[in-house]
């Protein structure tokens, strides 16, 4: 069921881009005059194809979902000979360039347009998010070092208002501000409130945020987690290792053999590593404090490391379910804040999918950065499962980076035919045939060497 829901999801998205940015091109070439000969969603083998409007285009829905294209009257596409003068007048070429430019221009600003109508709608409406209210690990990773957000000064609990001056209210906006930081190798300012003891500016150092993987747990390589509620018992089973030790719904959990527990996240990663030996578990119940005895049943369960199989590990459980969901929080923006936040997400996001793209051709951010339809496949799948709201993000985001691909200077793409007409405004003659066509190679030998190094990434990331 995950799979078909997965590849569903995958189509629709893929679908609904392809056919905005293709849009752009159809709606602008009808602009100008020129004659549409076929508007096809896809590639490949024609599935389903009907003609339509006065010029009888034939619209089209082809086999390979990853593509699409506009076919209009071009001489260098066919023997134009026998067609009156009046259609010629309508064949591409003989348009002025700027008619061109602004033809083979439309479809990114198409997704980038759609990308502003989904966010806008979502920031209109409103979605609950967890706050921004944190909780600060120490130490970070297998080295014990310390983390960055401890070094800082952060402490568990402290709720992040601002993030270099841009306000935050949920999780997702902080690590968004965050993930900026990392790419543009600048000090974070964070401006935070402390229960109690009022408001504090810390500052991320540059110099520790050097080399995080933006794609990897940012804030939890950071030390940041999301603020979770006190380790209240929800639920006890009945005949578990809880129940058998009088575990009760309500009990406040203090402390595991001496150590003062945060959260459930805490008391958990204990209990897990508990398994088949006493534990002295203390709590709080009705404003006393209580310590129970009890024995975390072993399980036996994969082992998986830097998502690699590391065989199975036995941990502990006691049946009994504890407070974890973080805070949330419903923001929502009235429409023209919608609209504003909108358009400035997706003016970041380009900004941001470019420097990356520069960051990899320099060497200085990793190629599995580089990911094909596989991970896109999934992540759809994912949001979908997720709900609407995450499903429409996942589309807005996508959109964002099929804009921006494809003003990439890389004959067969639209940037690298802008890069041709902006040749000729500047000269005032065409690009030569045969150097049009080696270009052309090159583009089609560069996407064929990147699709393999795209499809690797996937398949290690889904394994």
């Amino acid at each position: 069921m995950n799979l078909l829901q997965t590849l569903l999801a995958f189509i629709v998205c893929l679908g609904t881009l392809v056919t905005i940015h293709e849009l752009g091109h159809y709606l602008v070439a009808r602009w100008c005059g020129v004659k549409v000969l076929r508007f096809s969603v896809g590639m490949g083998r024609v599935v389903w194809s009907r003609r339509y409007g006065p010029d009888q285009t034939e619209w089209v829905i082809s086999a390979l979902p990853l593509g699409g294209y506009v076919k209009m009257l071009d001489a260098r596409e066919g023997n134009l000979a026998g067609l009156p003068e009046s259609e010629l007048q309508r064949e591409f070429t003989r348009q002025n360039v700027w008619k061109r430019i602004a033809i083979v221009a439309a479809g990114p600003p198409a997704n980038f347009l759609l990308a502003i109508v989904l966010f806008a709608g979502l920031y209109m409406y409103g979605v609950q998010e967890p706050t921004s209210k944190v909780s600060v690990q120490p130490t970070v990773g297998e080295s014990k070092g310390a983390s960055a957000a401890w070094v800082a000064g952060l402490r568990s609990g402290d709720q992040i208002m601002a993030v270099n001056g841009q306000g935050v209210k949920a999780w997702s906006e902080l690590h968004w501000q965050l993930v900026q930081g990392v790419i543009n190798r600048t000090d974070v300012q964070l401006s935070v409130e402390r229960a109690g003891q009022g408001h504090y500016n810390f500052v991320l150092p540059a110099v520790l945020l050097a080399g995080l993987d933006v794609e990897g747990d940012l804030t939890g390589n950071l030390g940041l987690g999301m603020a979770r509620p006190l380790p209240v018992v929800q639920q006890v089973i009945a005949g578990g290792p809880a129940a058998r030790a009088g575990l009760l719904p309500d009990d406040l959990l203090l402390a595991v053999d001496g150590t003062p527990v945060a959260d459930g996240v805490a008391f958990i990663e204990i209990i897990r590593g508990a398994a088949g030996r006493t534990v002295q578990v203390q709590v709080r119940r009705a404003g006393q404090e209580l310590t129970l005895a009890m024995v975390p049943q072993g399980e036996v369960q994969p082992a998986s490391k830097g998502g690699k199989d590391k065989g199975t590990v036995t941990v502990g459980k006691i049946s009994a379910y504890i407070a974890l969901a973080p805070d949330m929080i419903k923001v929502a923006s009235s429409p023209p804040a919608a609209v504003a936040k909108a358009v400035q997400r997706v003016w970041e996001t380009s900004v941001m999918s470019l420097k990356m793209v520069g960051k990899m051709l320099i060497g200085e951010a990793s190629l599995k950065n580089v990911t094909g339809p596989l991970t896109i496949a999934d992540y759809a799948g994912q949001t979908a499962r997720a709900g609407v709201a995450s499903y429409l993000g996942f589309i807005a985001f996508i959109s964002i980076s099929l804009g921006v691909m494809n003003l990439l200077p890389i004959p067969v793409l639209d940037g690298g035919h802008l890069l041709y007409y902006s040749l000729e405004v500047l000269t005032g003659r065409s690009v030569p045939e045969r150097f049009g066509a080696i270009a052309q190679r090159f583009g089609i030998g560069l996407l064929l060497t990147l699709m393999p190094l795209a499809v690797f990434n996937d398949v290690v990331r889904l394994l």
